[in-house]
């Protein structure tokens, strides 16, 4: 399945549209122009395995370059723009790419200097003009549009987020098979899970850079769909293109429900959200009290998973379970079986905390250029068990639990605290805006429980605030593992797509020190 197969269907179909700039492509037009792109890549030299890098805003040619490499079996990085250049460098560069295409508005992720990146032997530029760099645009124009003779099934190779240190590059094994009949795992999984099919529109709120936008963008257009593709988050705005487009499906980060419930009740009563048939969360737990208000707000259409860009494996939770499961990501089986191990690997009692892993039939990814960092996050004595570093408990229903990443877990006196336990309750405070629990250093105690506040706009800082933000998580979790004090911030690091860069904030501490 993949967007040719639409053509003779539904060639006039929007495949994806830009309610922004009201630009909108066809599935004739995806299909034309990702097939020229794939002619041009040949005519570089690109064969199968070979990579292509693209460093973009949310821009519909996103689509069109991800169906070129998928139809070319190539291996393709989509990058964040956000990154500095010397961050944006290093993906491209430990990637291998040979071909780097650009929108010119993300231009300075790119690095200047052409020794920065001595793999790259050709580039390529869109929406814009940018020195040593040719034009995208002339280059798709200058190719066929016929069929080509054979379409090898590409694959996505993306980075982890980086926010405990330097991205980590997954890279899985190649498809055996045509593009035209060969399904790749996103729609073959979550196509049937969530009713993904030609009458879907899909809202996606999120960058393309991050994985699971990407792939469920290349899912709804697998099936015929249509996306419906925002620049950026916006709360007011996101709940407005679903009622305009009646969008049936969409899919967001918890801190997204966070923005949209903090909307003035009146703001979120005025807009249409009866199409969403159902809305997909996932890239970090979501605290109970946020689902609980969402599913009373849009109905029992959401729906969770619990998964890694490394692809370990899946949990799944609807609405239902969800509110007999308050805080749990979901039942594992369907993508591999969850161990709960302790240090040495050993399998724990249910309801114990321990690492996270998943057991596979094969081990479903290596780290790209780096053995090492496989071999640390492959069980000790199974081979094919695997794990990106969370930590969390199961019940005896195998329903998981997560409490945190293990580079998040903070000692203080000897004890492990989590620090999500006092996020999730400050996080539904109606003075806070947003919040990261860390630990920062401390002479008696090895390390103090702080927590870092943005304030909503019209609360001022103050000791009042803090005492009563500090009163009010202390009422909701063991004392011992509420912060000991809160500091006040105009902004948190987070990446666009809702994770807390939390190495980022810590070190703030570290170095203050």
């Amino acid at each position: 399945m993949f967007p040719g197969n639409f053509v003779v269907t539904t060639p006039d179909k929007p495949a994806v549209i830009r309610p922004s700039t009201g630009e909108r492509l066809t599935y004739r037009e995806l299909d034309e122009r990702s097939t020229r792109l794939a002619r041009h890549l040949r005519s570089l030299g690109l064969k199968v395995g070979d990579h292509l890098a693209l460093v973009s805003s949310n821009d519909l040619r996103v689509l069109e370059v991800y169906w070129a490499a998928l139809r070319s079996g190539l291996y393709i990085t989509v990058v964040n723009w956000h990154l500095t250049p010397e961050e944006a460098g290093y993906v491209v560069d430990d990637c291998g790419a040979e071909v780097l295409i650009v929108s010119a508005d993300a231009g300075g992720a790119v690095p200047r200097d052409r020794s920065q990146l001595p793999r790259v032997r050709h580039r390529l530029v869109y929406g814009g003009a940018l020195d040593g760099f040719d034009s995208y645009e002339d280059a798709v124009a200058a190719q066929s549009a016929e069929p080509l003779d054979s379409q090898p099934r590409g694959q996505d190779m993306l980075y982890s987020s980086g926010t405990t240190g330097r991205p980590k590059g997954i890279k899985p094994a190649l498809p055996e098979g045509e593009v035209d009949t060969t399904t790749d795992p996103y729609t073959a999984v979550f196509a049937p899970m969530y009713g993904f099919d030609s009458d879907t529109v899909y809202l996606c709120p999120a960058p393309l850079y991050h994985a699971a936008p990407l792939r469920f963008c290349g899912t709804i257009t697998s099936v015929g769909g249509t996306i419906v593709l925002m620049d950026r988050f916006g709360a007011e705005e996101s709940l407005r293109l679903i009622e305009e487009y009646r969008v049936t499906h969409s899919q967001w980060v918890p801190t997204m429900f966070v923005r949209m419930l903090k909307l003035p009740k009146d703001v979120r009563d005025k807009f249409d959200v009866s199409s969403l048939k159902v809305a997909i969360h996932a890239a970090a737990p979501c605290p109970p009290d946020v689902k609980r208000s969402m599913i009373d707000w849009w109905g029992p259409v959401v729906h969770e998973y619990y998964a890694s860009t490394e692809g370990a494996g899946a949990t799944f939770i609807d609405s239902a379970q969800a509110l007999a499961k308050p805080g749990s990501v979901g039942h594992d089986g369907v993508m591999g079986t969850v161990h709960i191990c302790d240090d040495t690997g050993a399998d724990v009692p249910v309801g114990d905390i321990g690492t996270v892993y998943w057991e596979r039939e094969e081990r479903p990814f290596e780290y790209h250029n780096d053995p090492a960092k496989t071999d640390s996050a492959t069980h000790p004595d199974h081979p094919t068990w695997t794990t990106s570093g969370d930590i969390g408990y199961i019940d005896s229903d195998r329903f998981l639990y997560l409490t945190d990443r293990a580079a998040f877990m903070i000692i203080s006196g000897g004890v492990n605290i989590y620090p999500q336990e006092s996020e999730n309750v400050l996080t539904m405070h109606p003075k806070v805006f947003d919040v990261a629990v860390i630990g920062v250093p401390d002479e008696e105690m090895g390390e103090q429980v702080k927590a870092v506040v943005q304030l909503v706009d019209g609360v001022e800082p103050s000791d009042a605030v803090a005492r009563e933000l500090l009163d009010y998580v202390r009422e909701r979790v063991s004392h011992y593992k509420a912060p000991r004090s809160i500091d006040f911030s105009d902004d948190l690091p987070r990446t666009p797509t809702g994770k807390l860069v939390k190495h980022k904030l810590r070190a703030r501490y570290l170095n203050a020190g």
